[in-house]
């Protein structure tokens, strides 16, 4: 990769990290956006989650198509366009999805938000394909790795805001805040058009700017028999979409045809291990390597874990036995779930800085409580009481405990948050009110550092393949599109299963599952990896995402 470091790119660097803020915020977004949704339209739980699927399946679909394109020409379509005309590229892109959102909210269609949604998610997989190799470009290649963890903590800054920004935009401040029957979903609109201006404003000044010119000598790898696992798992992502209209020409219950899709997913990717773990197989690419394709379930499992937790939430945060909280009320316990993302990472960043041993100790104690700090003051300043708030300090301890135990290395630390998510979430299964609830809010405390050593892992080993797998692995952000509809599904389907359990409350066996396997992935990658003669031990994670 060639890069320009005669000048300082300071300037560009912040100007480009932006971009991470604007994907958590929108994310993060989603979740004071879904029940507010479902309830406008009157939505099922299903329905509800199409949300997510949409805005997910955008990051698929765009990294989808630029591989195949790659594959079909033998060119990295991305290194031809230039990092900065790419990540241009996709904010013109999600300016469009933004102001396109405007005539959708008017129209009160549904389907179309879902479109605007889709539109905005597809200039992001733009972005993000394109940013994180630019800001690693953007100075030393050493030091690379604190610039993407300077740009992480931007990214959670962003999904700290969003719900909260997004509430008081629907609702008003928490002292003045409107009974949800008397907001009008055309109150978000201001919110779109300042997104779609400042989406414009950023691609001009990267047009503008004279910035390195940043290419790759990497040669595309030609890996034919990875074209049609890739397709057939297209195919299944769009059957989440035509659940419906395949129901009603059937008669087969919609929620067959989301089952099924997650199915053959998972079917399709272990057939591929298999496949391409015989003798004498050729023209797997990067998917030869098993860690590589157990990896590739990982993310998807992680991402879905990561979203679905918080995008039932808010339905979860409406039943009796979680406080009957109105959709105006639930913006803290979404951005605390966020905040727990962030909480984690600003920790995990601490491993990437060259301090000493010592130094190391008391930021990996002190920085946790900064955080969680950052996300009360976040929330009070909004006009929300925090106070009961407080208690989830005890949940951040347990995180400090677990990155000691962790030590930064990938099996050892992904096994010990992939079992406290288990622990956590069944806690939250089996108890109600305030314990219930920091129970599966700290589910997020466990995700926040699994991207890095899931794809640490994964990647591990694969050599001239770390590219093409790297881009598989980004594909399976899909995670986040299918694993939320499953638990509204499951949701919907299961109101009367477990006597004084609702639906919604049960949903949550989904994230206990996901969480078991990424305890499983550690564990297996670890032994695939000792197989290749690769000592796991001495490797450290330091991306996030």
């Amino acid at each position: 990769m060639e890069q320009n470091n005669s000048k300082s790119y300071g300037t560009a660097l912040y100007t480009i990290i932006t971009v991470f803020f604007f994907w958590g915020f929108s994310a993060a977004s989603n979740g004071i956006f879904i029940p507010f949704c479902k309830a406008h339209f009157n939505l099922t739980q299903f329905e509800s989650q199409l949300i997510d699927y949409t805005f997910y399946g955008g990051y698929f679909i765009g990294s989808l198509g630029l591989y195949y394109a790659s594959q079909i020409s033998k060119v990295d379509i991305m290194n031809k366009l230039g990092y900065k005309n790419g990540i241009i590229t996709g904010l013109v892109v999600s300016a469009l999805g933004a102001l396109l959102m405007i005539p959708a909210i008017n129209s009160g269609s549904f389907g179309f938000i879902l479109g605007a949604f889709f539109v905005i998610a597809l200039g992001f997989s733009l972005q993000q394909t394109a940013a994180n190799p630019f800001v690693i470009a953007l100075g030393p290649t050493e030091t690379g790795a604190n610039r993407l963890n300077l740009a992480g903590g931007v990214n959670n800054f962003g999904t700290l805001l969003g719900p909260v920004a997004i509430s008081i935009i629907l609702f008003g401040s928490a002292s003045k805040a409107l009974p949800p029957d008397q907001v009008k979903i055309t109150s978000v609109n201001n919110a779109y058009m300042i997104l779609a201006a400042l989406f414009i404003a950023v691609a001009i000044f990267f047009w503008v700017s004279n910035l390195p010119k940043v290419t790759s000598d990497e040669k595309v790898e030609s890996s034919k028999k990875t074209n049609l696992p890739l397709f057939v798992i297209f195919i299944a992502f769009c059957l989440v979409f035509a659940a419906k209209p395949l129901s009603a020409a059937t008669s087969v219950p919609e929620y067959y045809f989301v089952y099924a899709s997650l199915v053959i997913i998972l079917a399709t990717l272990f057939a591929s291990l298999k496949a391409a773990g015989k003798a004498g197989s050729e023209g797997w690419g990067a998917m030869h390597y098993p860690q590589l394709i157990y990896g590739m379930i990982a993310i998807f499992t992680y991402v879905g874990v990561e979203v679905t937790i918080q995008s039932n939430m808010g339905s979860l945060l409406k039943t009796p036995e979680f406080g009957g909280y109105t959709t105006g009320q639930i913006a803290p316990y979404i951005s605390l779930y966020w905040g727990s993302l962030m909480i984690g990472r600003w920790t995990g960043a601490i491993g990437a800085f060259n301090f000493s041993k010592t130094t190391k100790t008391i930021l990996t104690v002190v920085v946790p409580f900064i955080a969680f700090g950052v996300v009360l003051i976040v929330n009070k300043l909004s006009g929300q009481d925090v106070s009961n708030l407080y208690i989830y300090g005890v949940c951040v301890s347990v995180l400090i405990v677990g990155f000691f135990i962790g030590q930064q290395k990938p099996v050892r630390t992904l096994t010990i948050f992939g079992i406290l998510g288990v622990i956590t979430i069944i806690i939250g299964l089996l108890t109600t009110g305030r314990v219930g609830l920091f129970a599966l809010i700290s589910g997020g405390l466990c995700c926040s550092i699994m991207w890095p050593s899931i794809f640490a892992l994964a990647i591990a080993g694969l050599g001239k393949y770390t590219s093409q797998g790297s881009a598989f692995l980004i594909m399976m952000i899909l995670g986040g599109s299918i694993i939320p509809p499953i638990q509204g599904v499951l949701a919907d389907t299961s109101q009367h299963a477990v006597d004084g359990m609702s639906g919604i409350h049960l949903s949550y066996i989904v994230p206990v599952l996901g969480f078991a396997y990424l305890a499983f992935f550690a564990w297996k990658a670890g032994v695939e990896l000792k197989k290749q003669g690769i000592d796991i031990d001495h490797m450290e994670a330091s991306a996030s995402h």
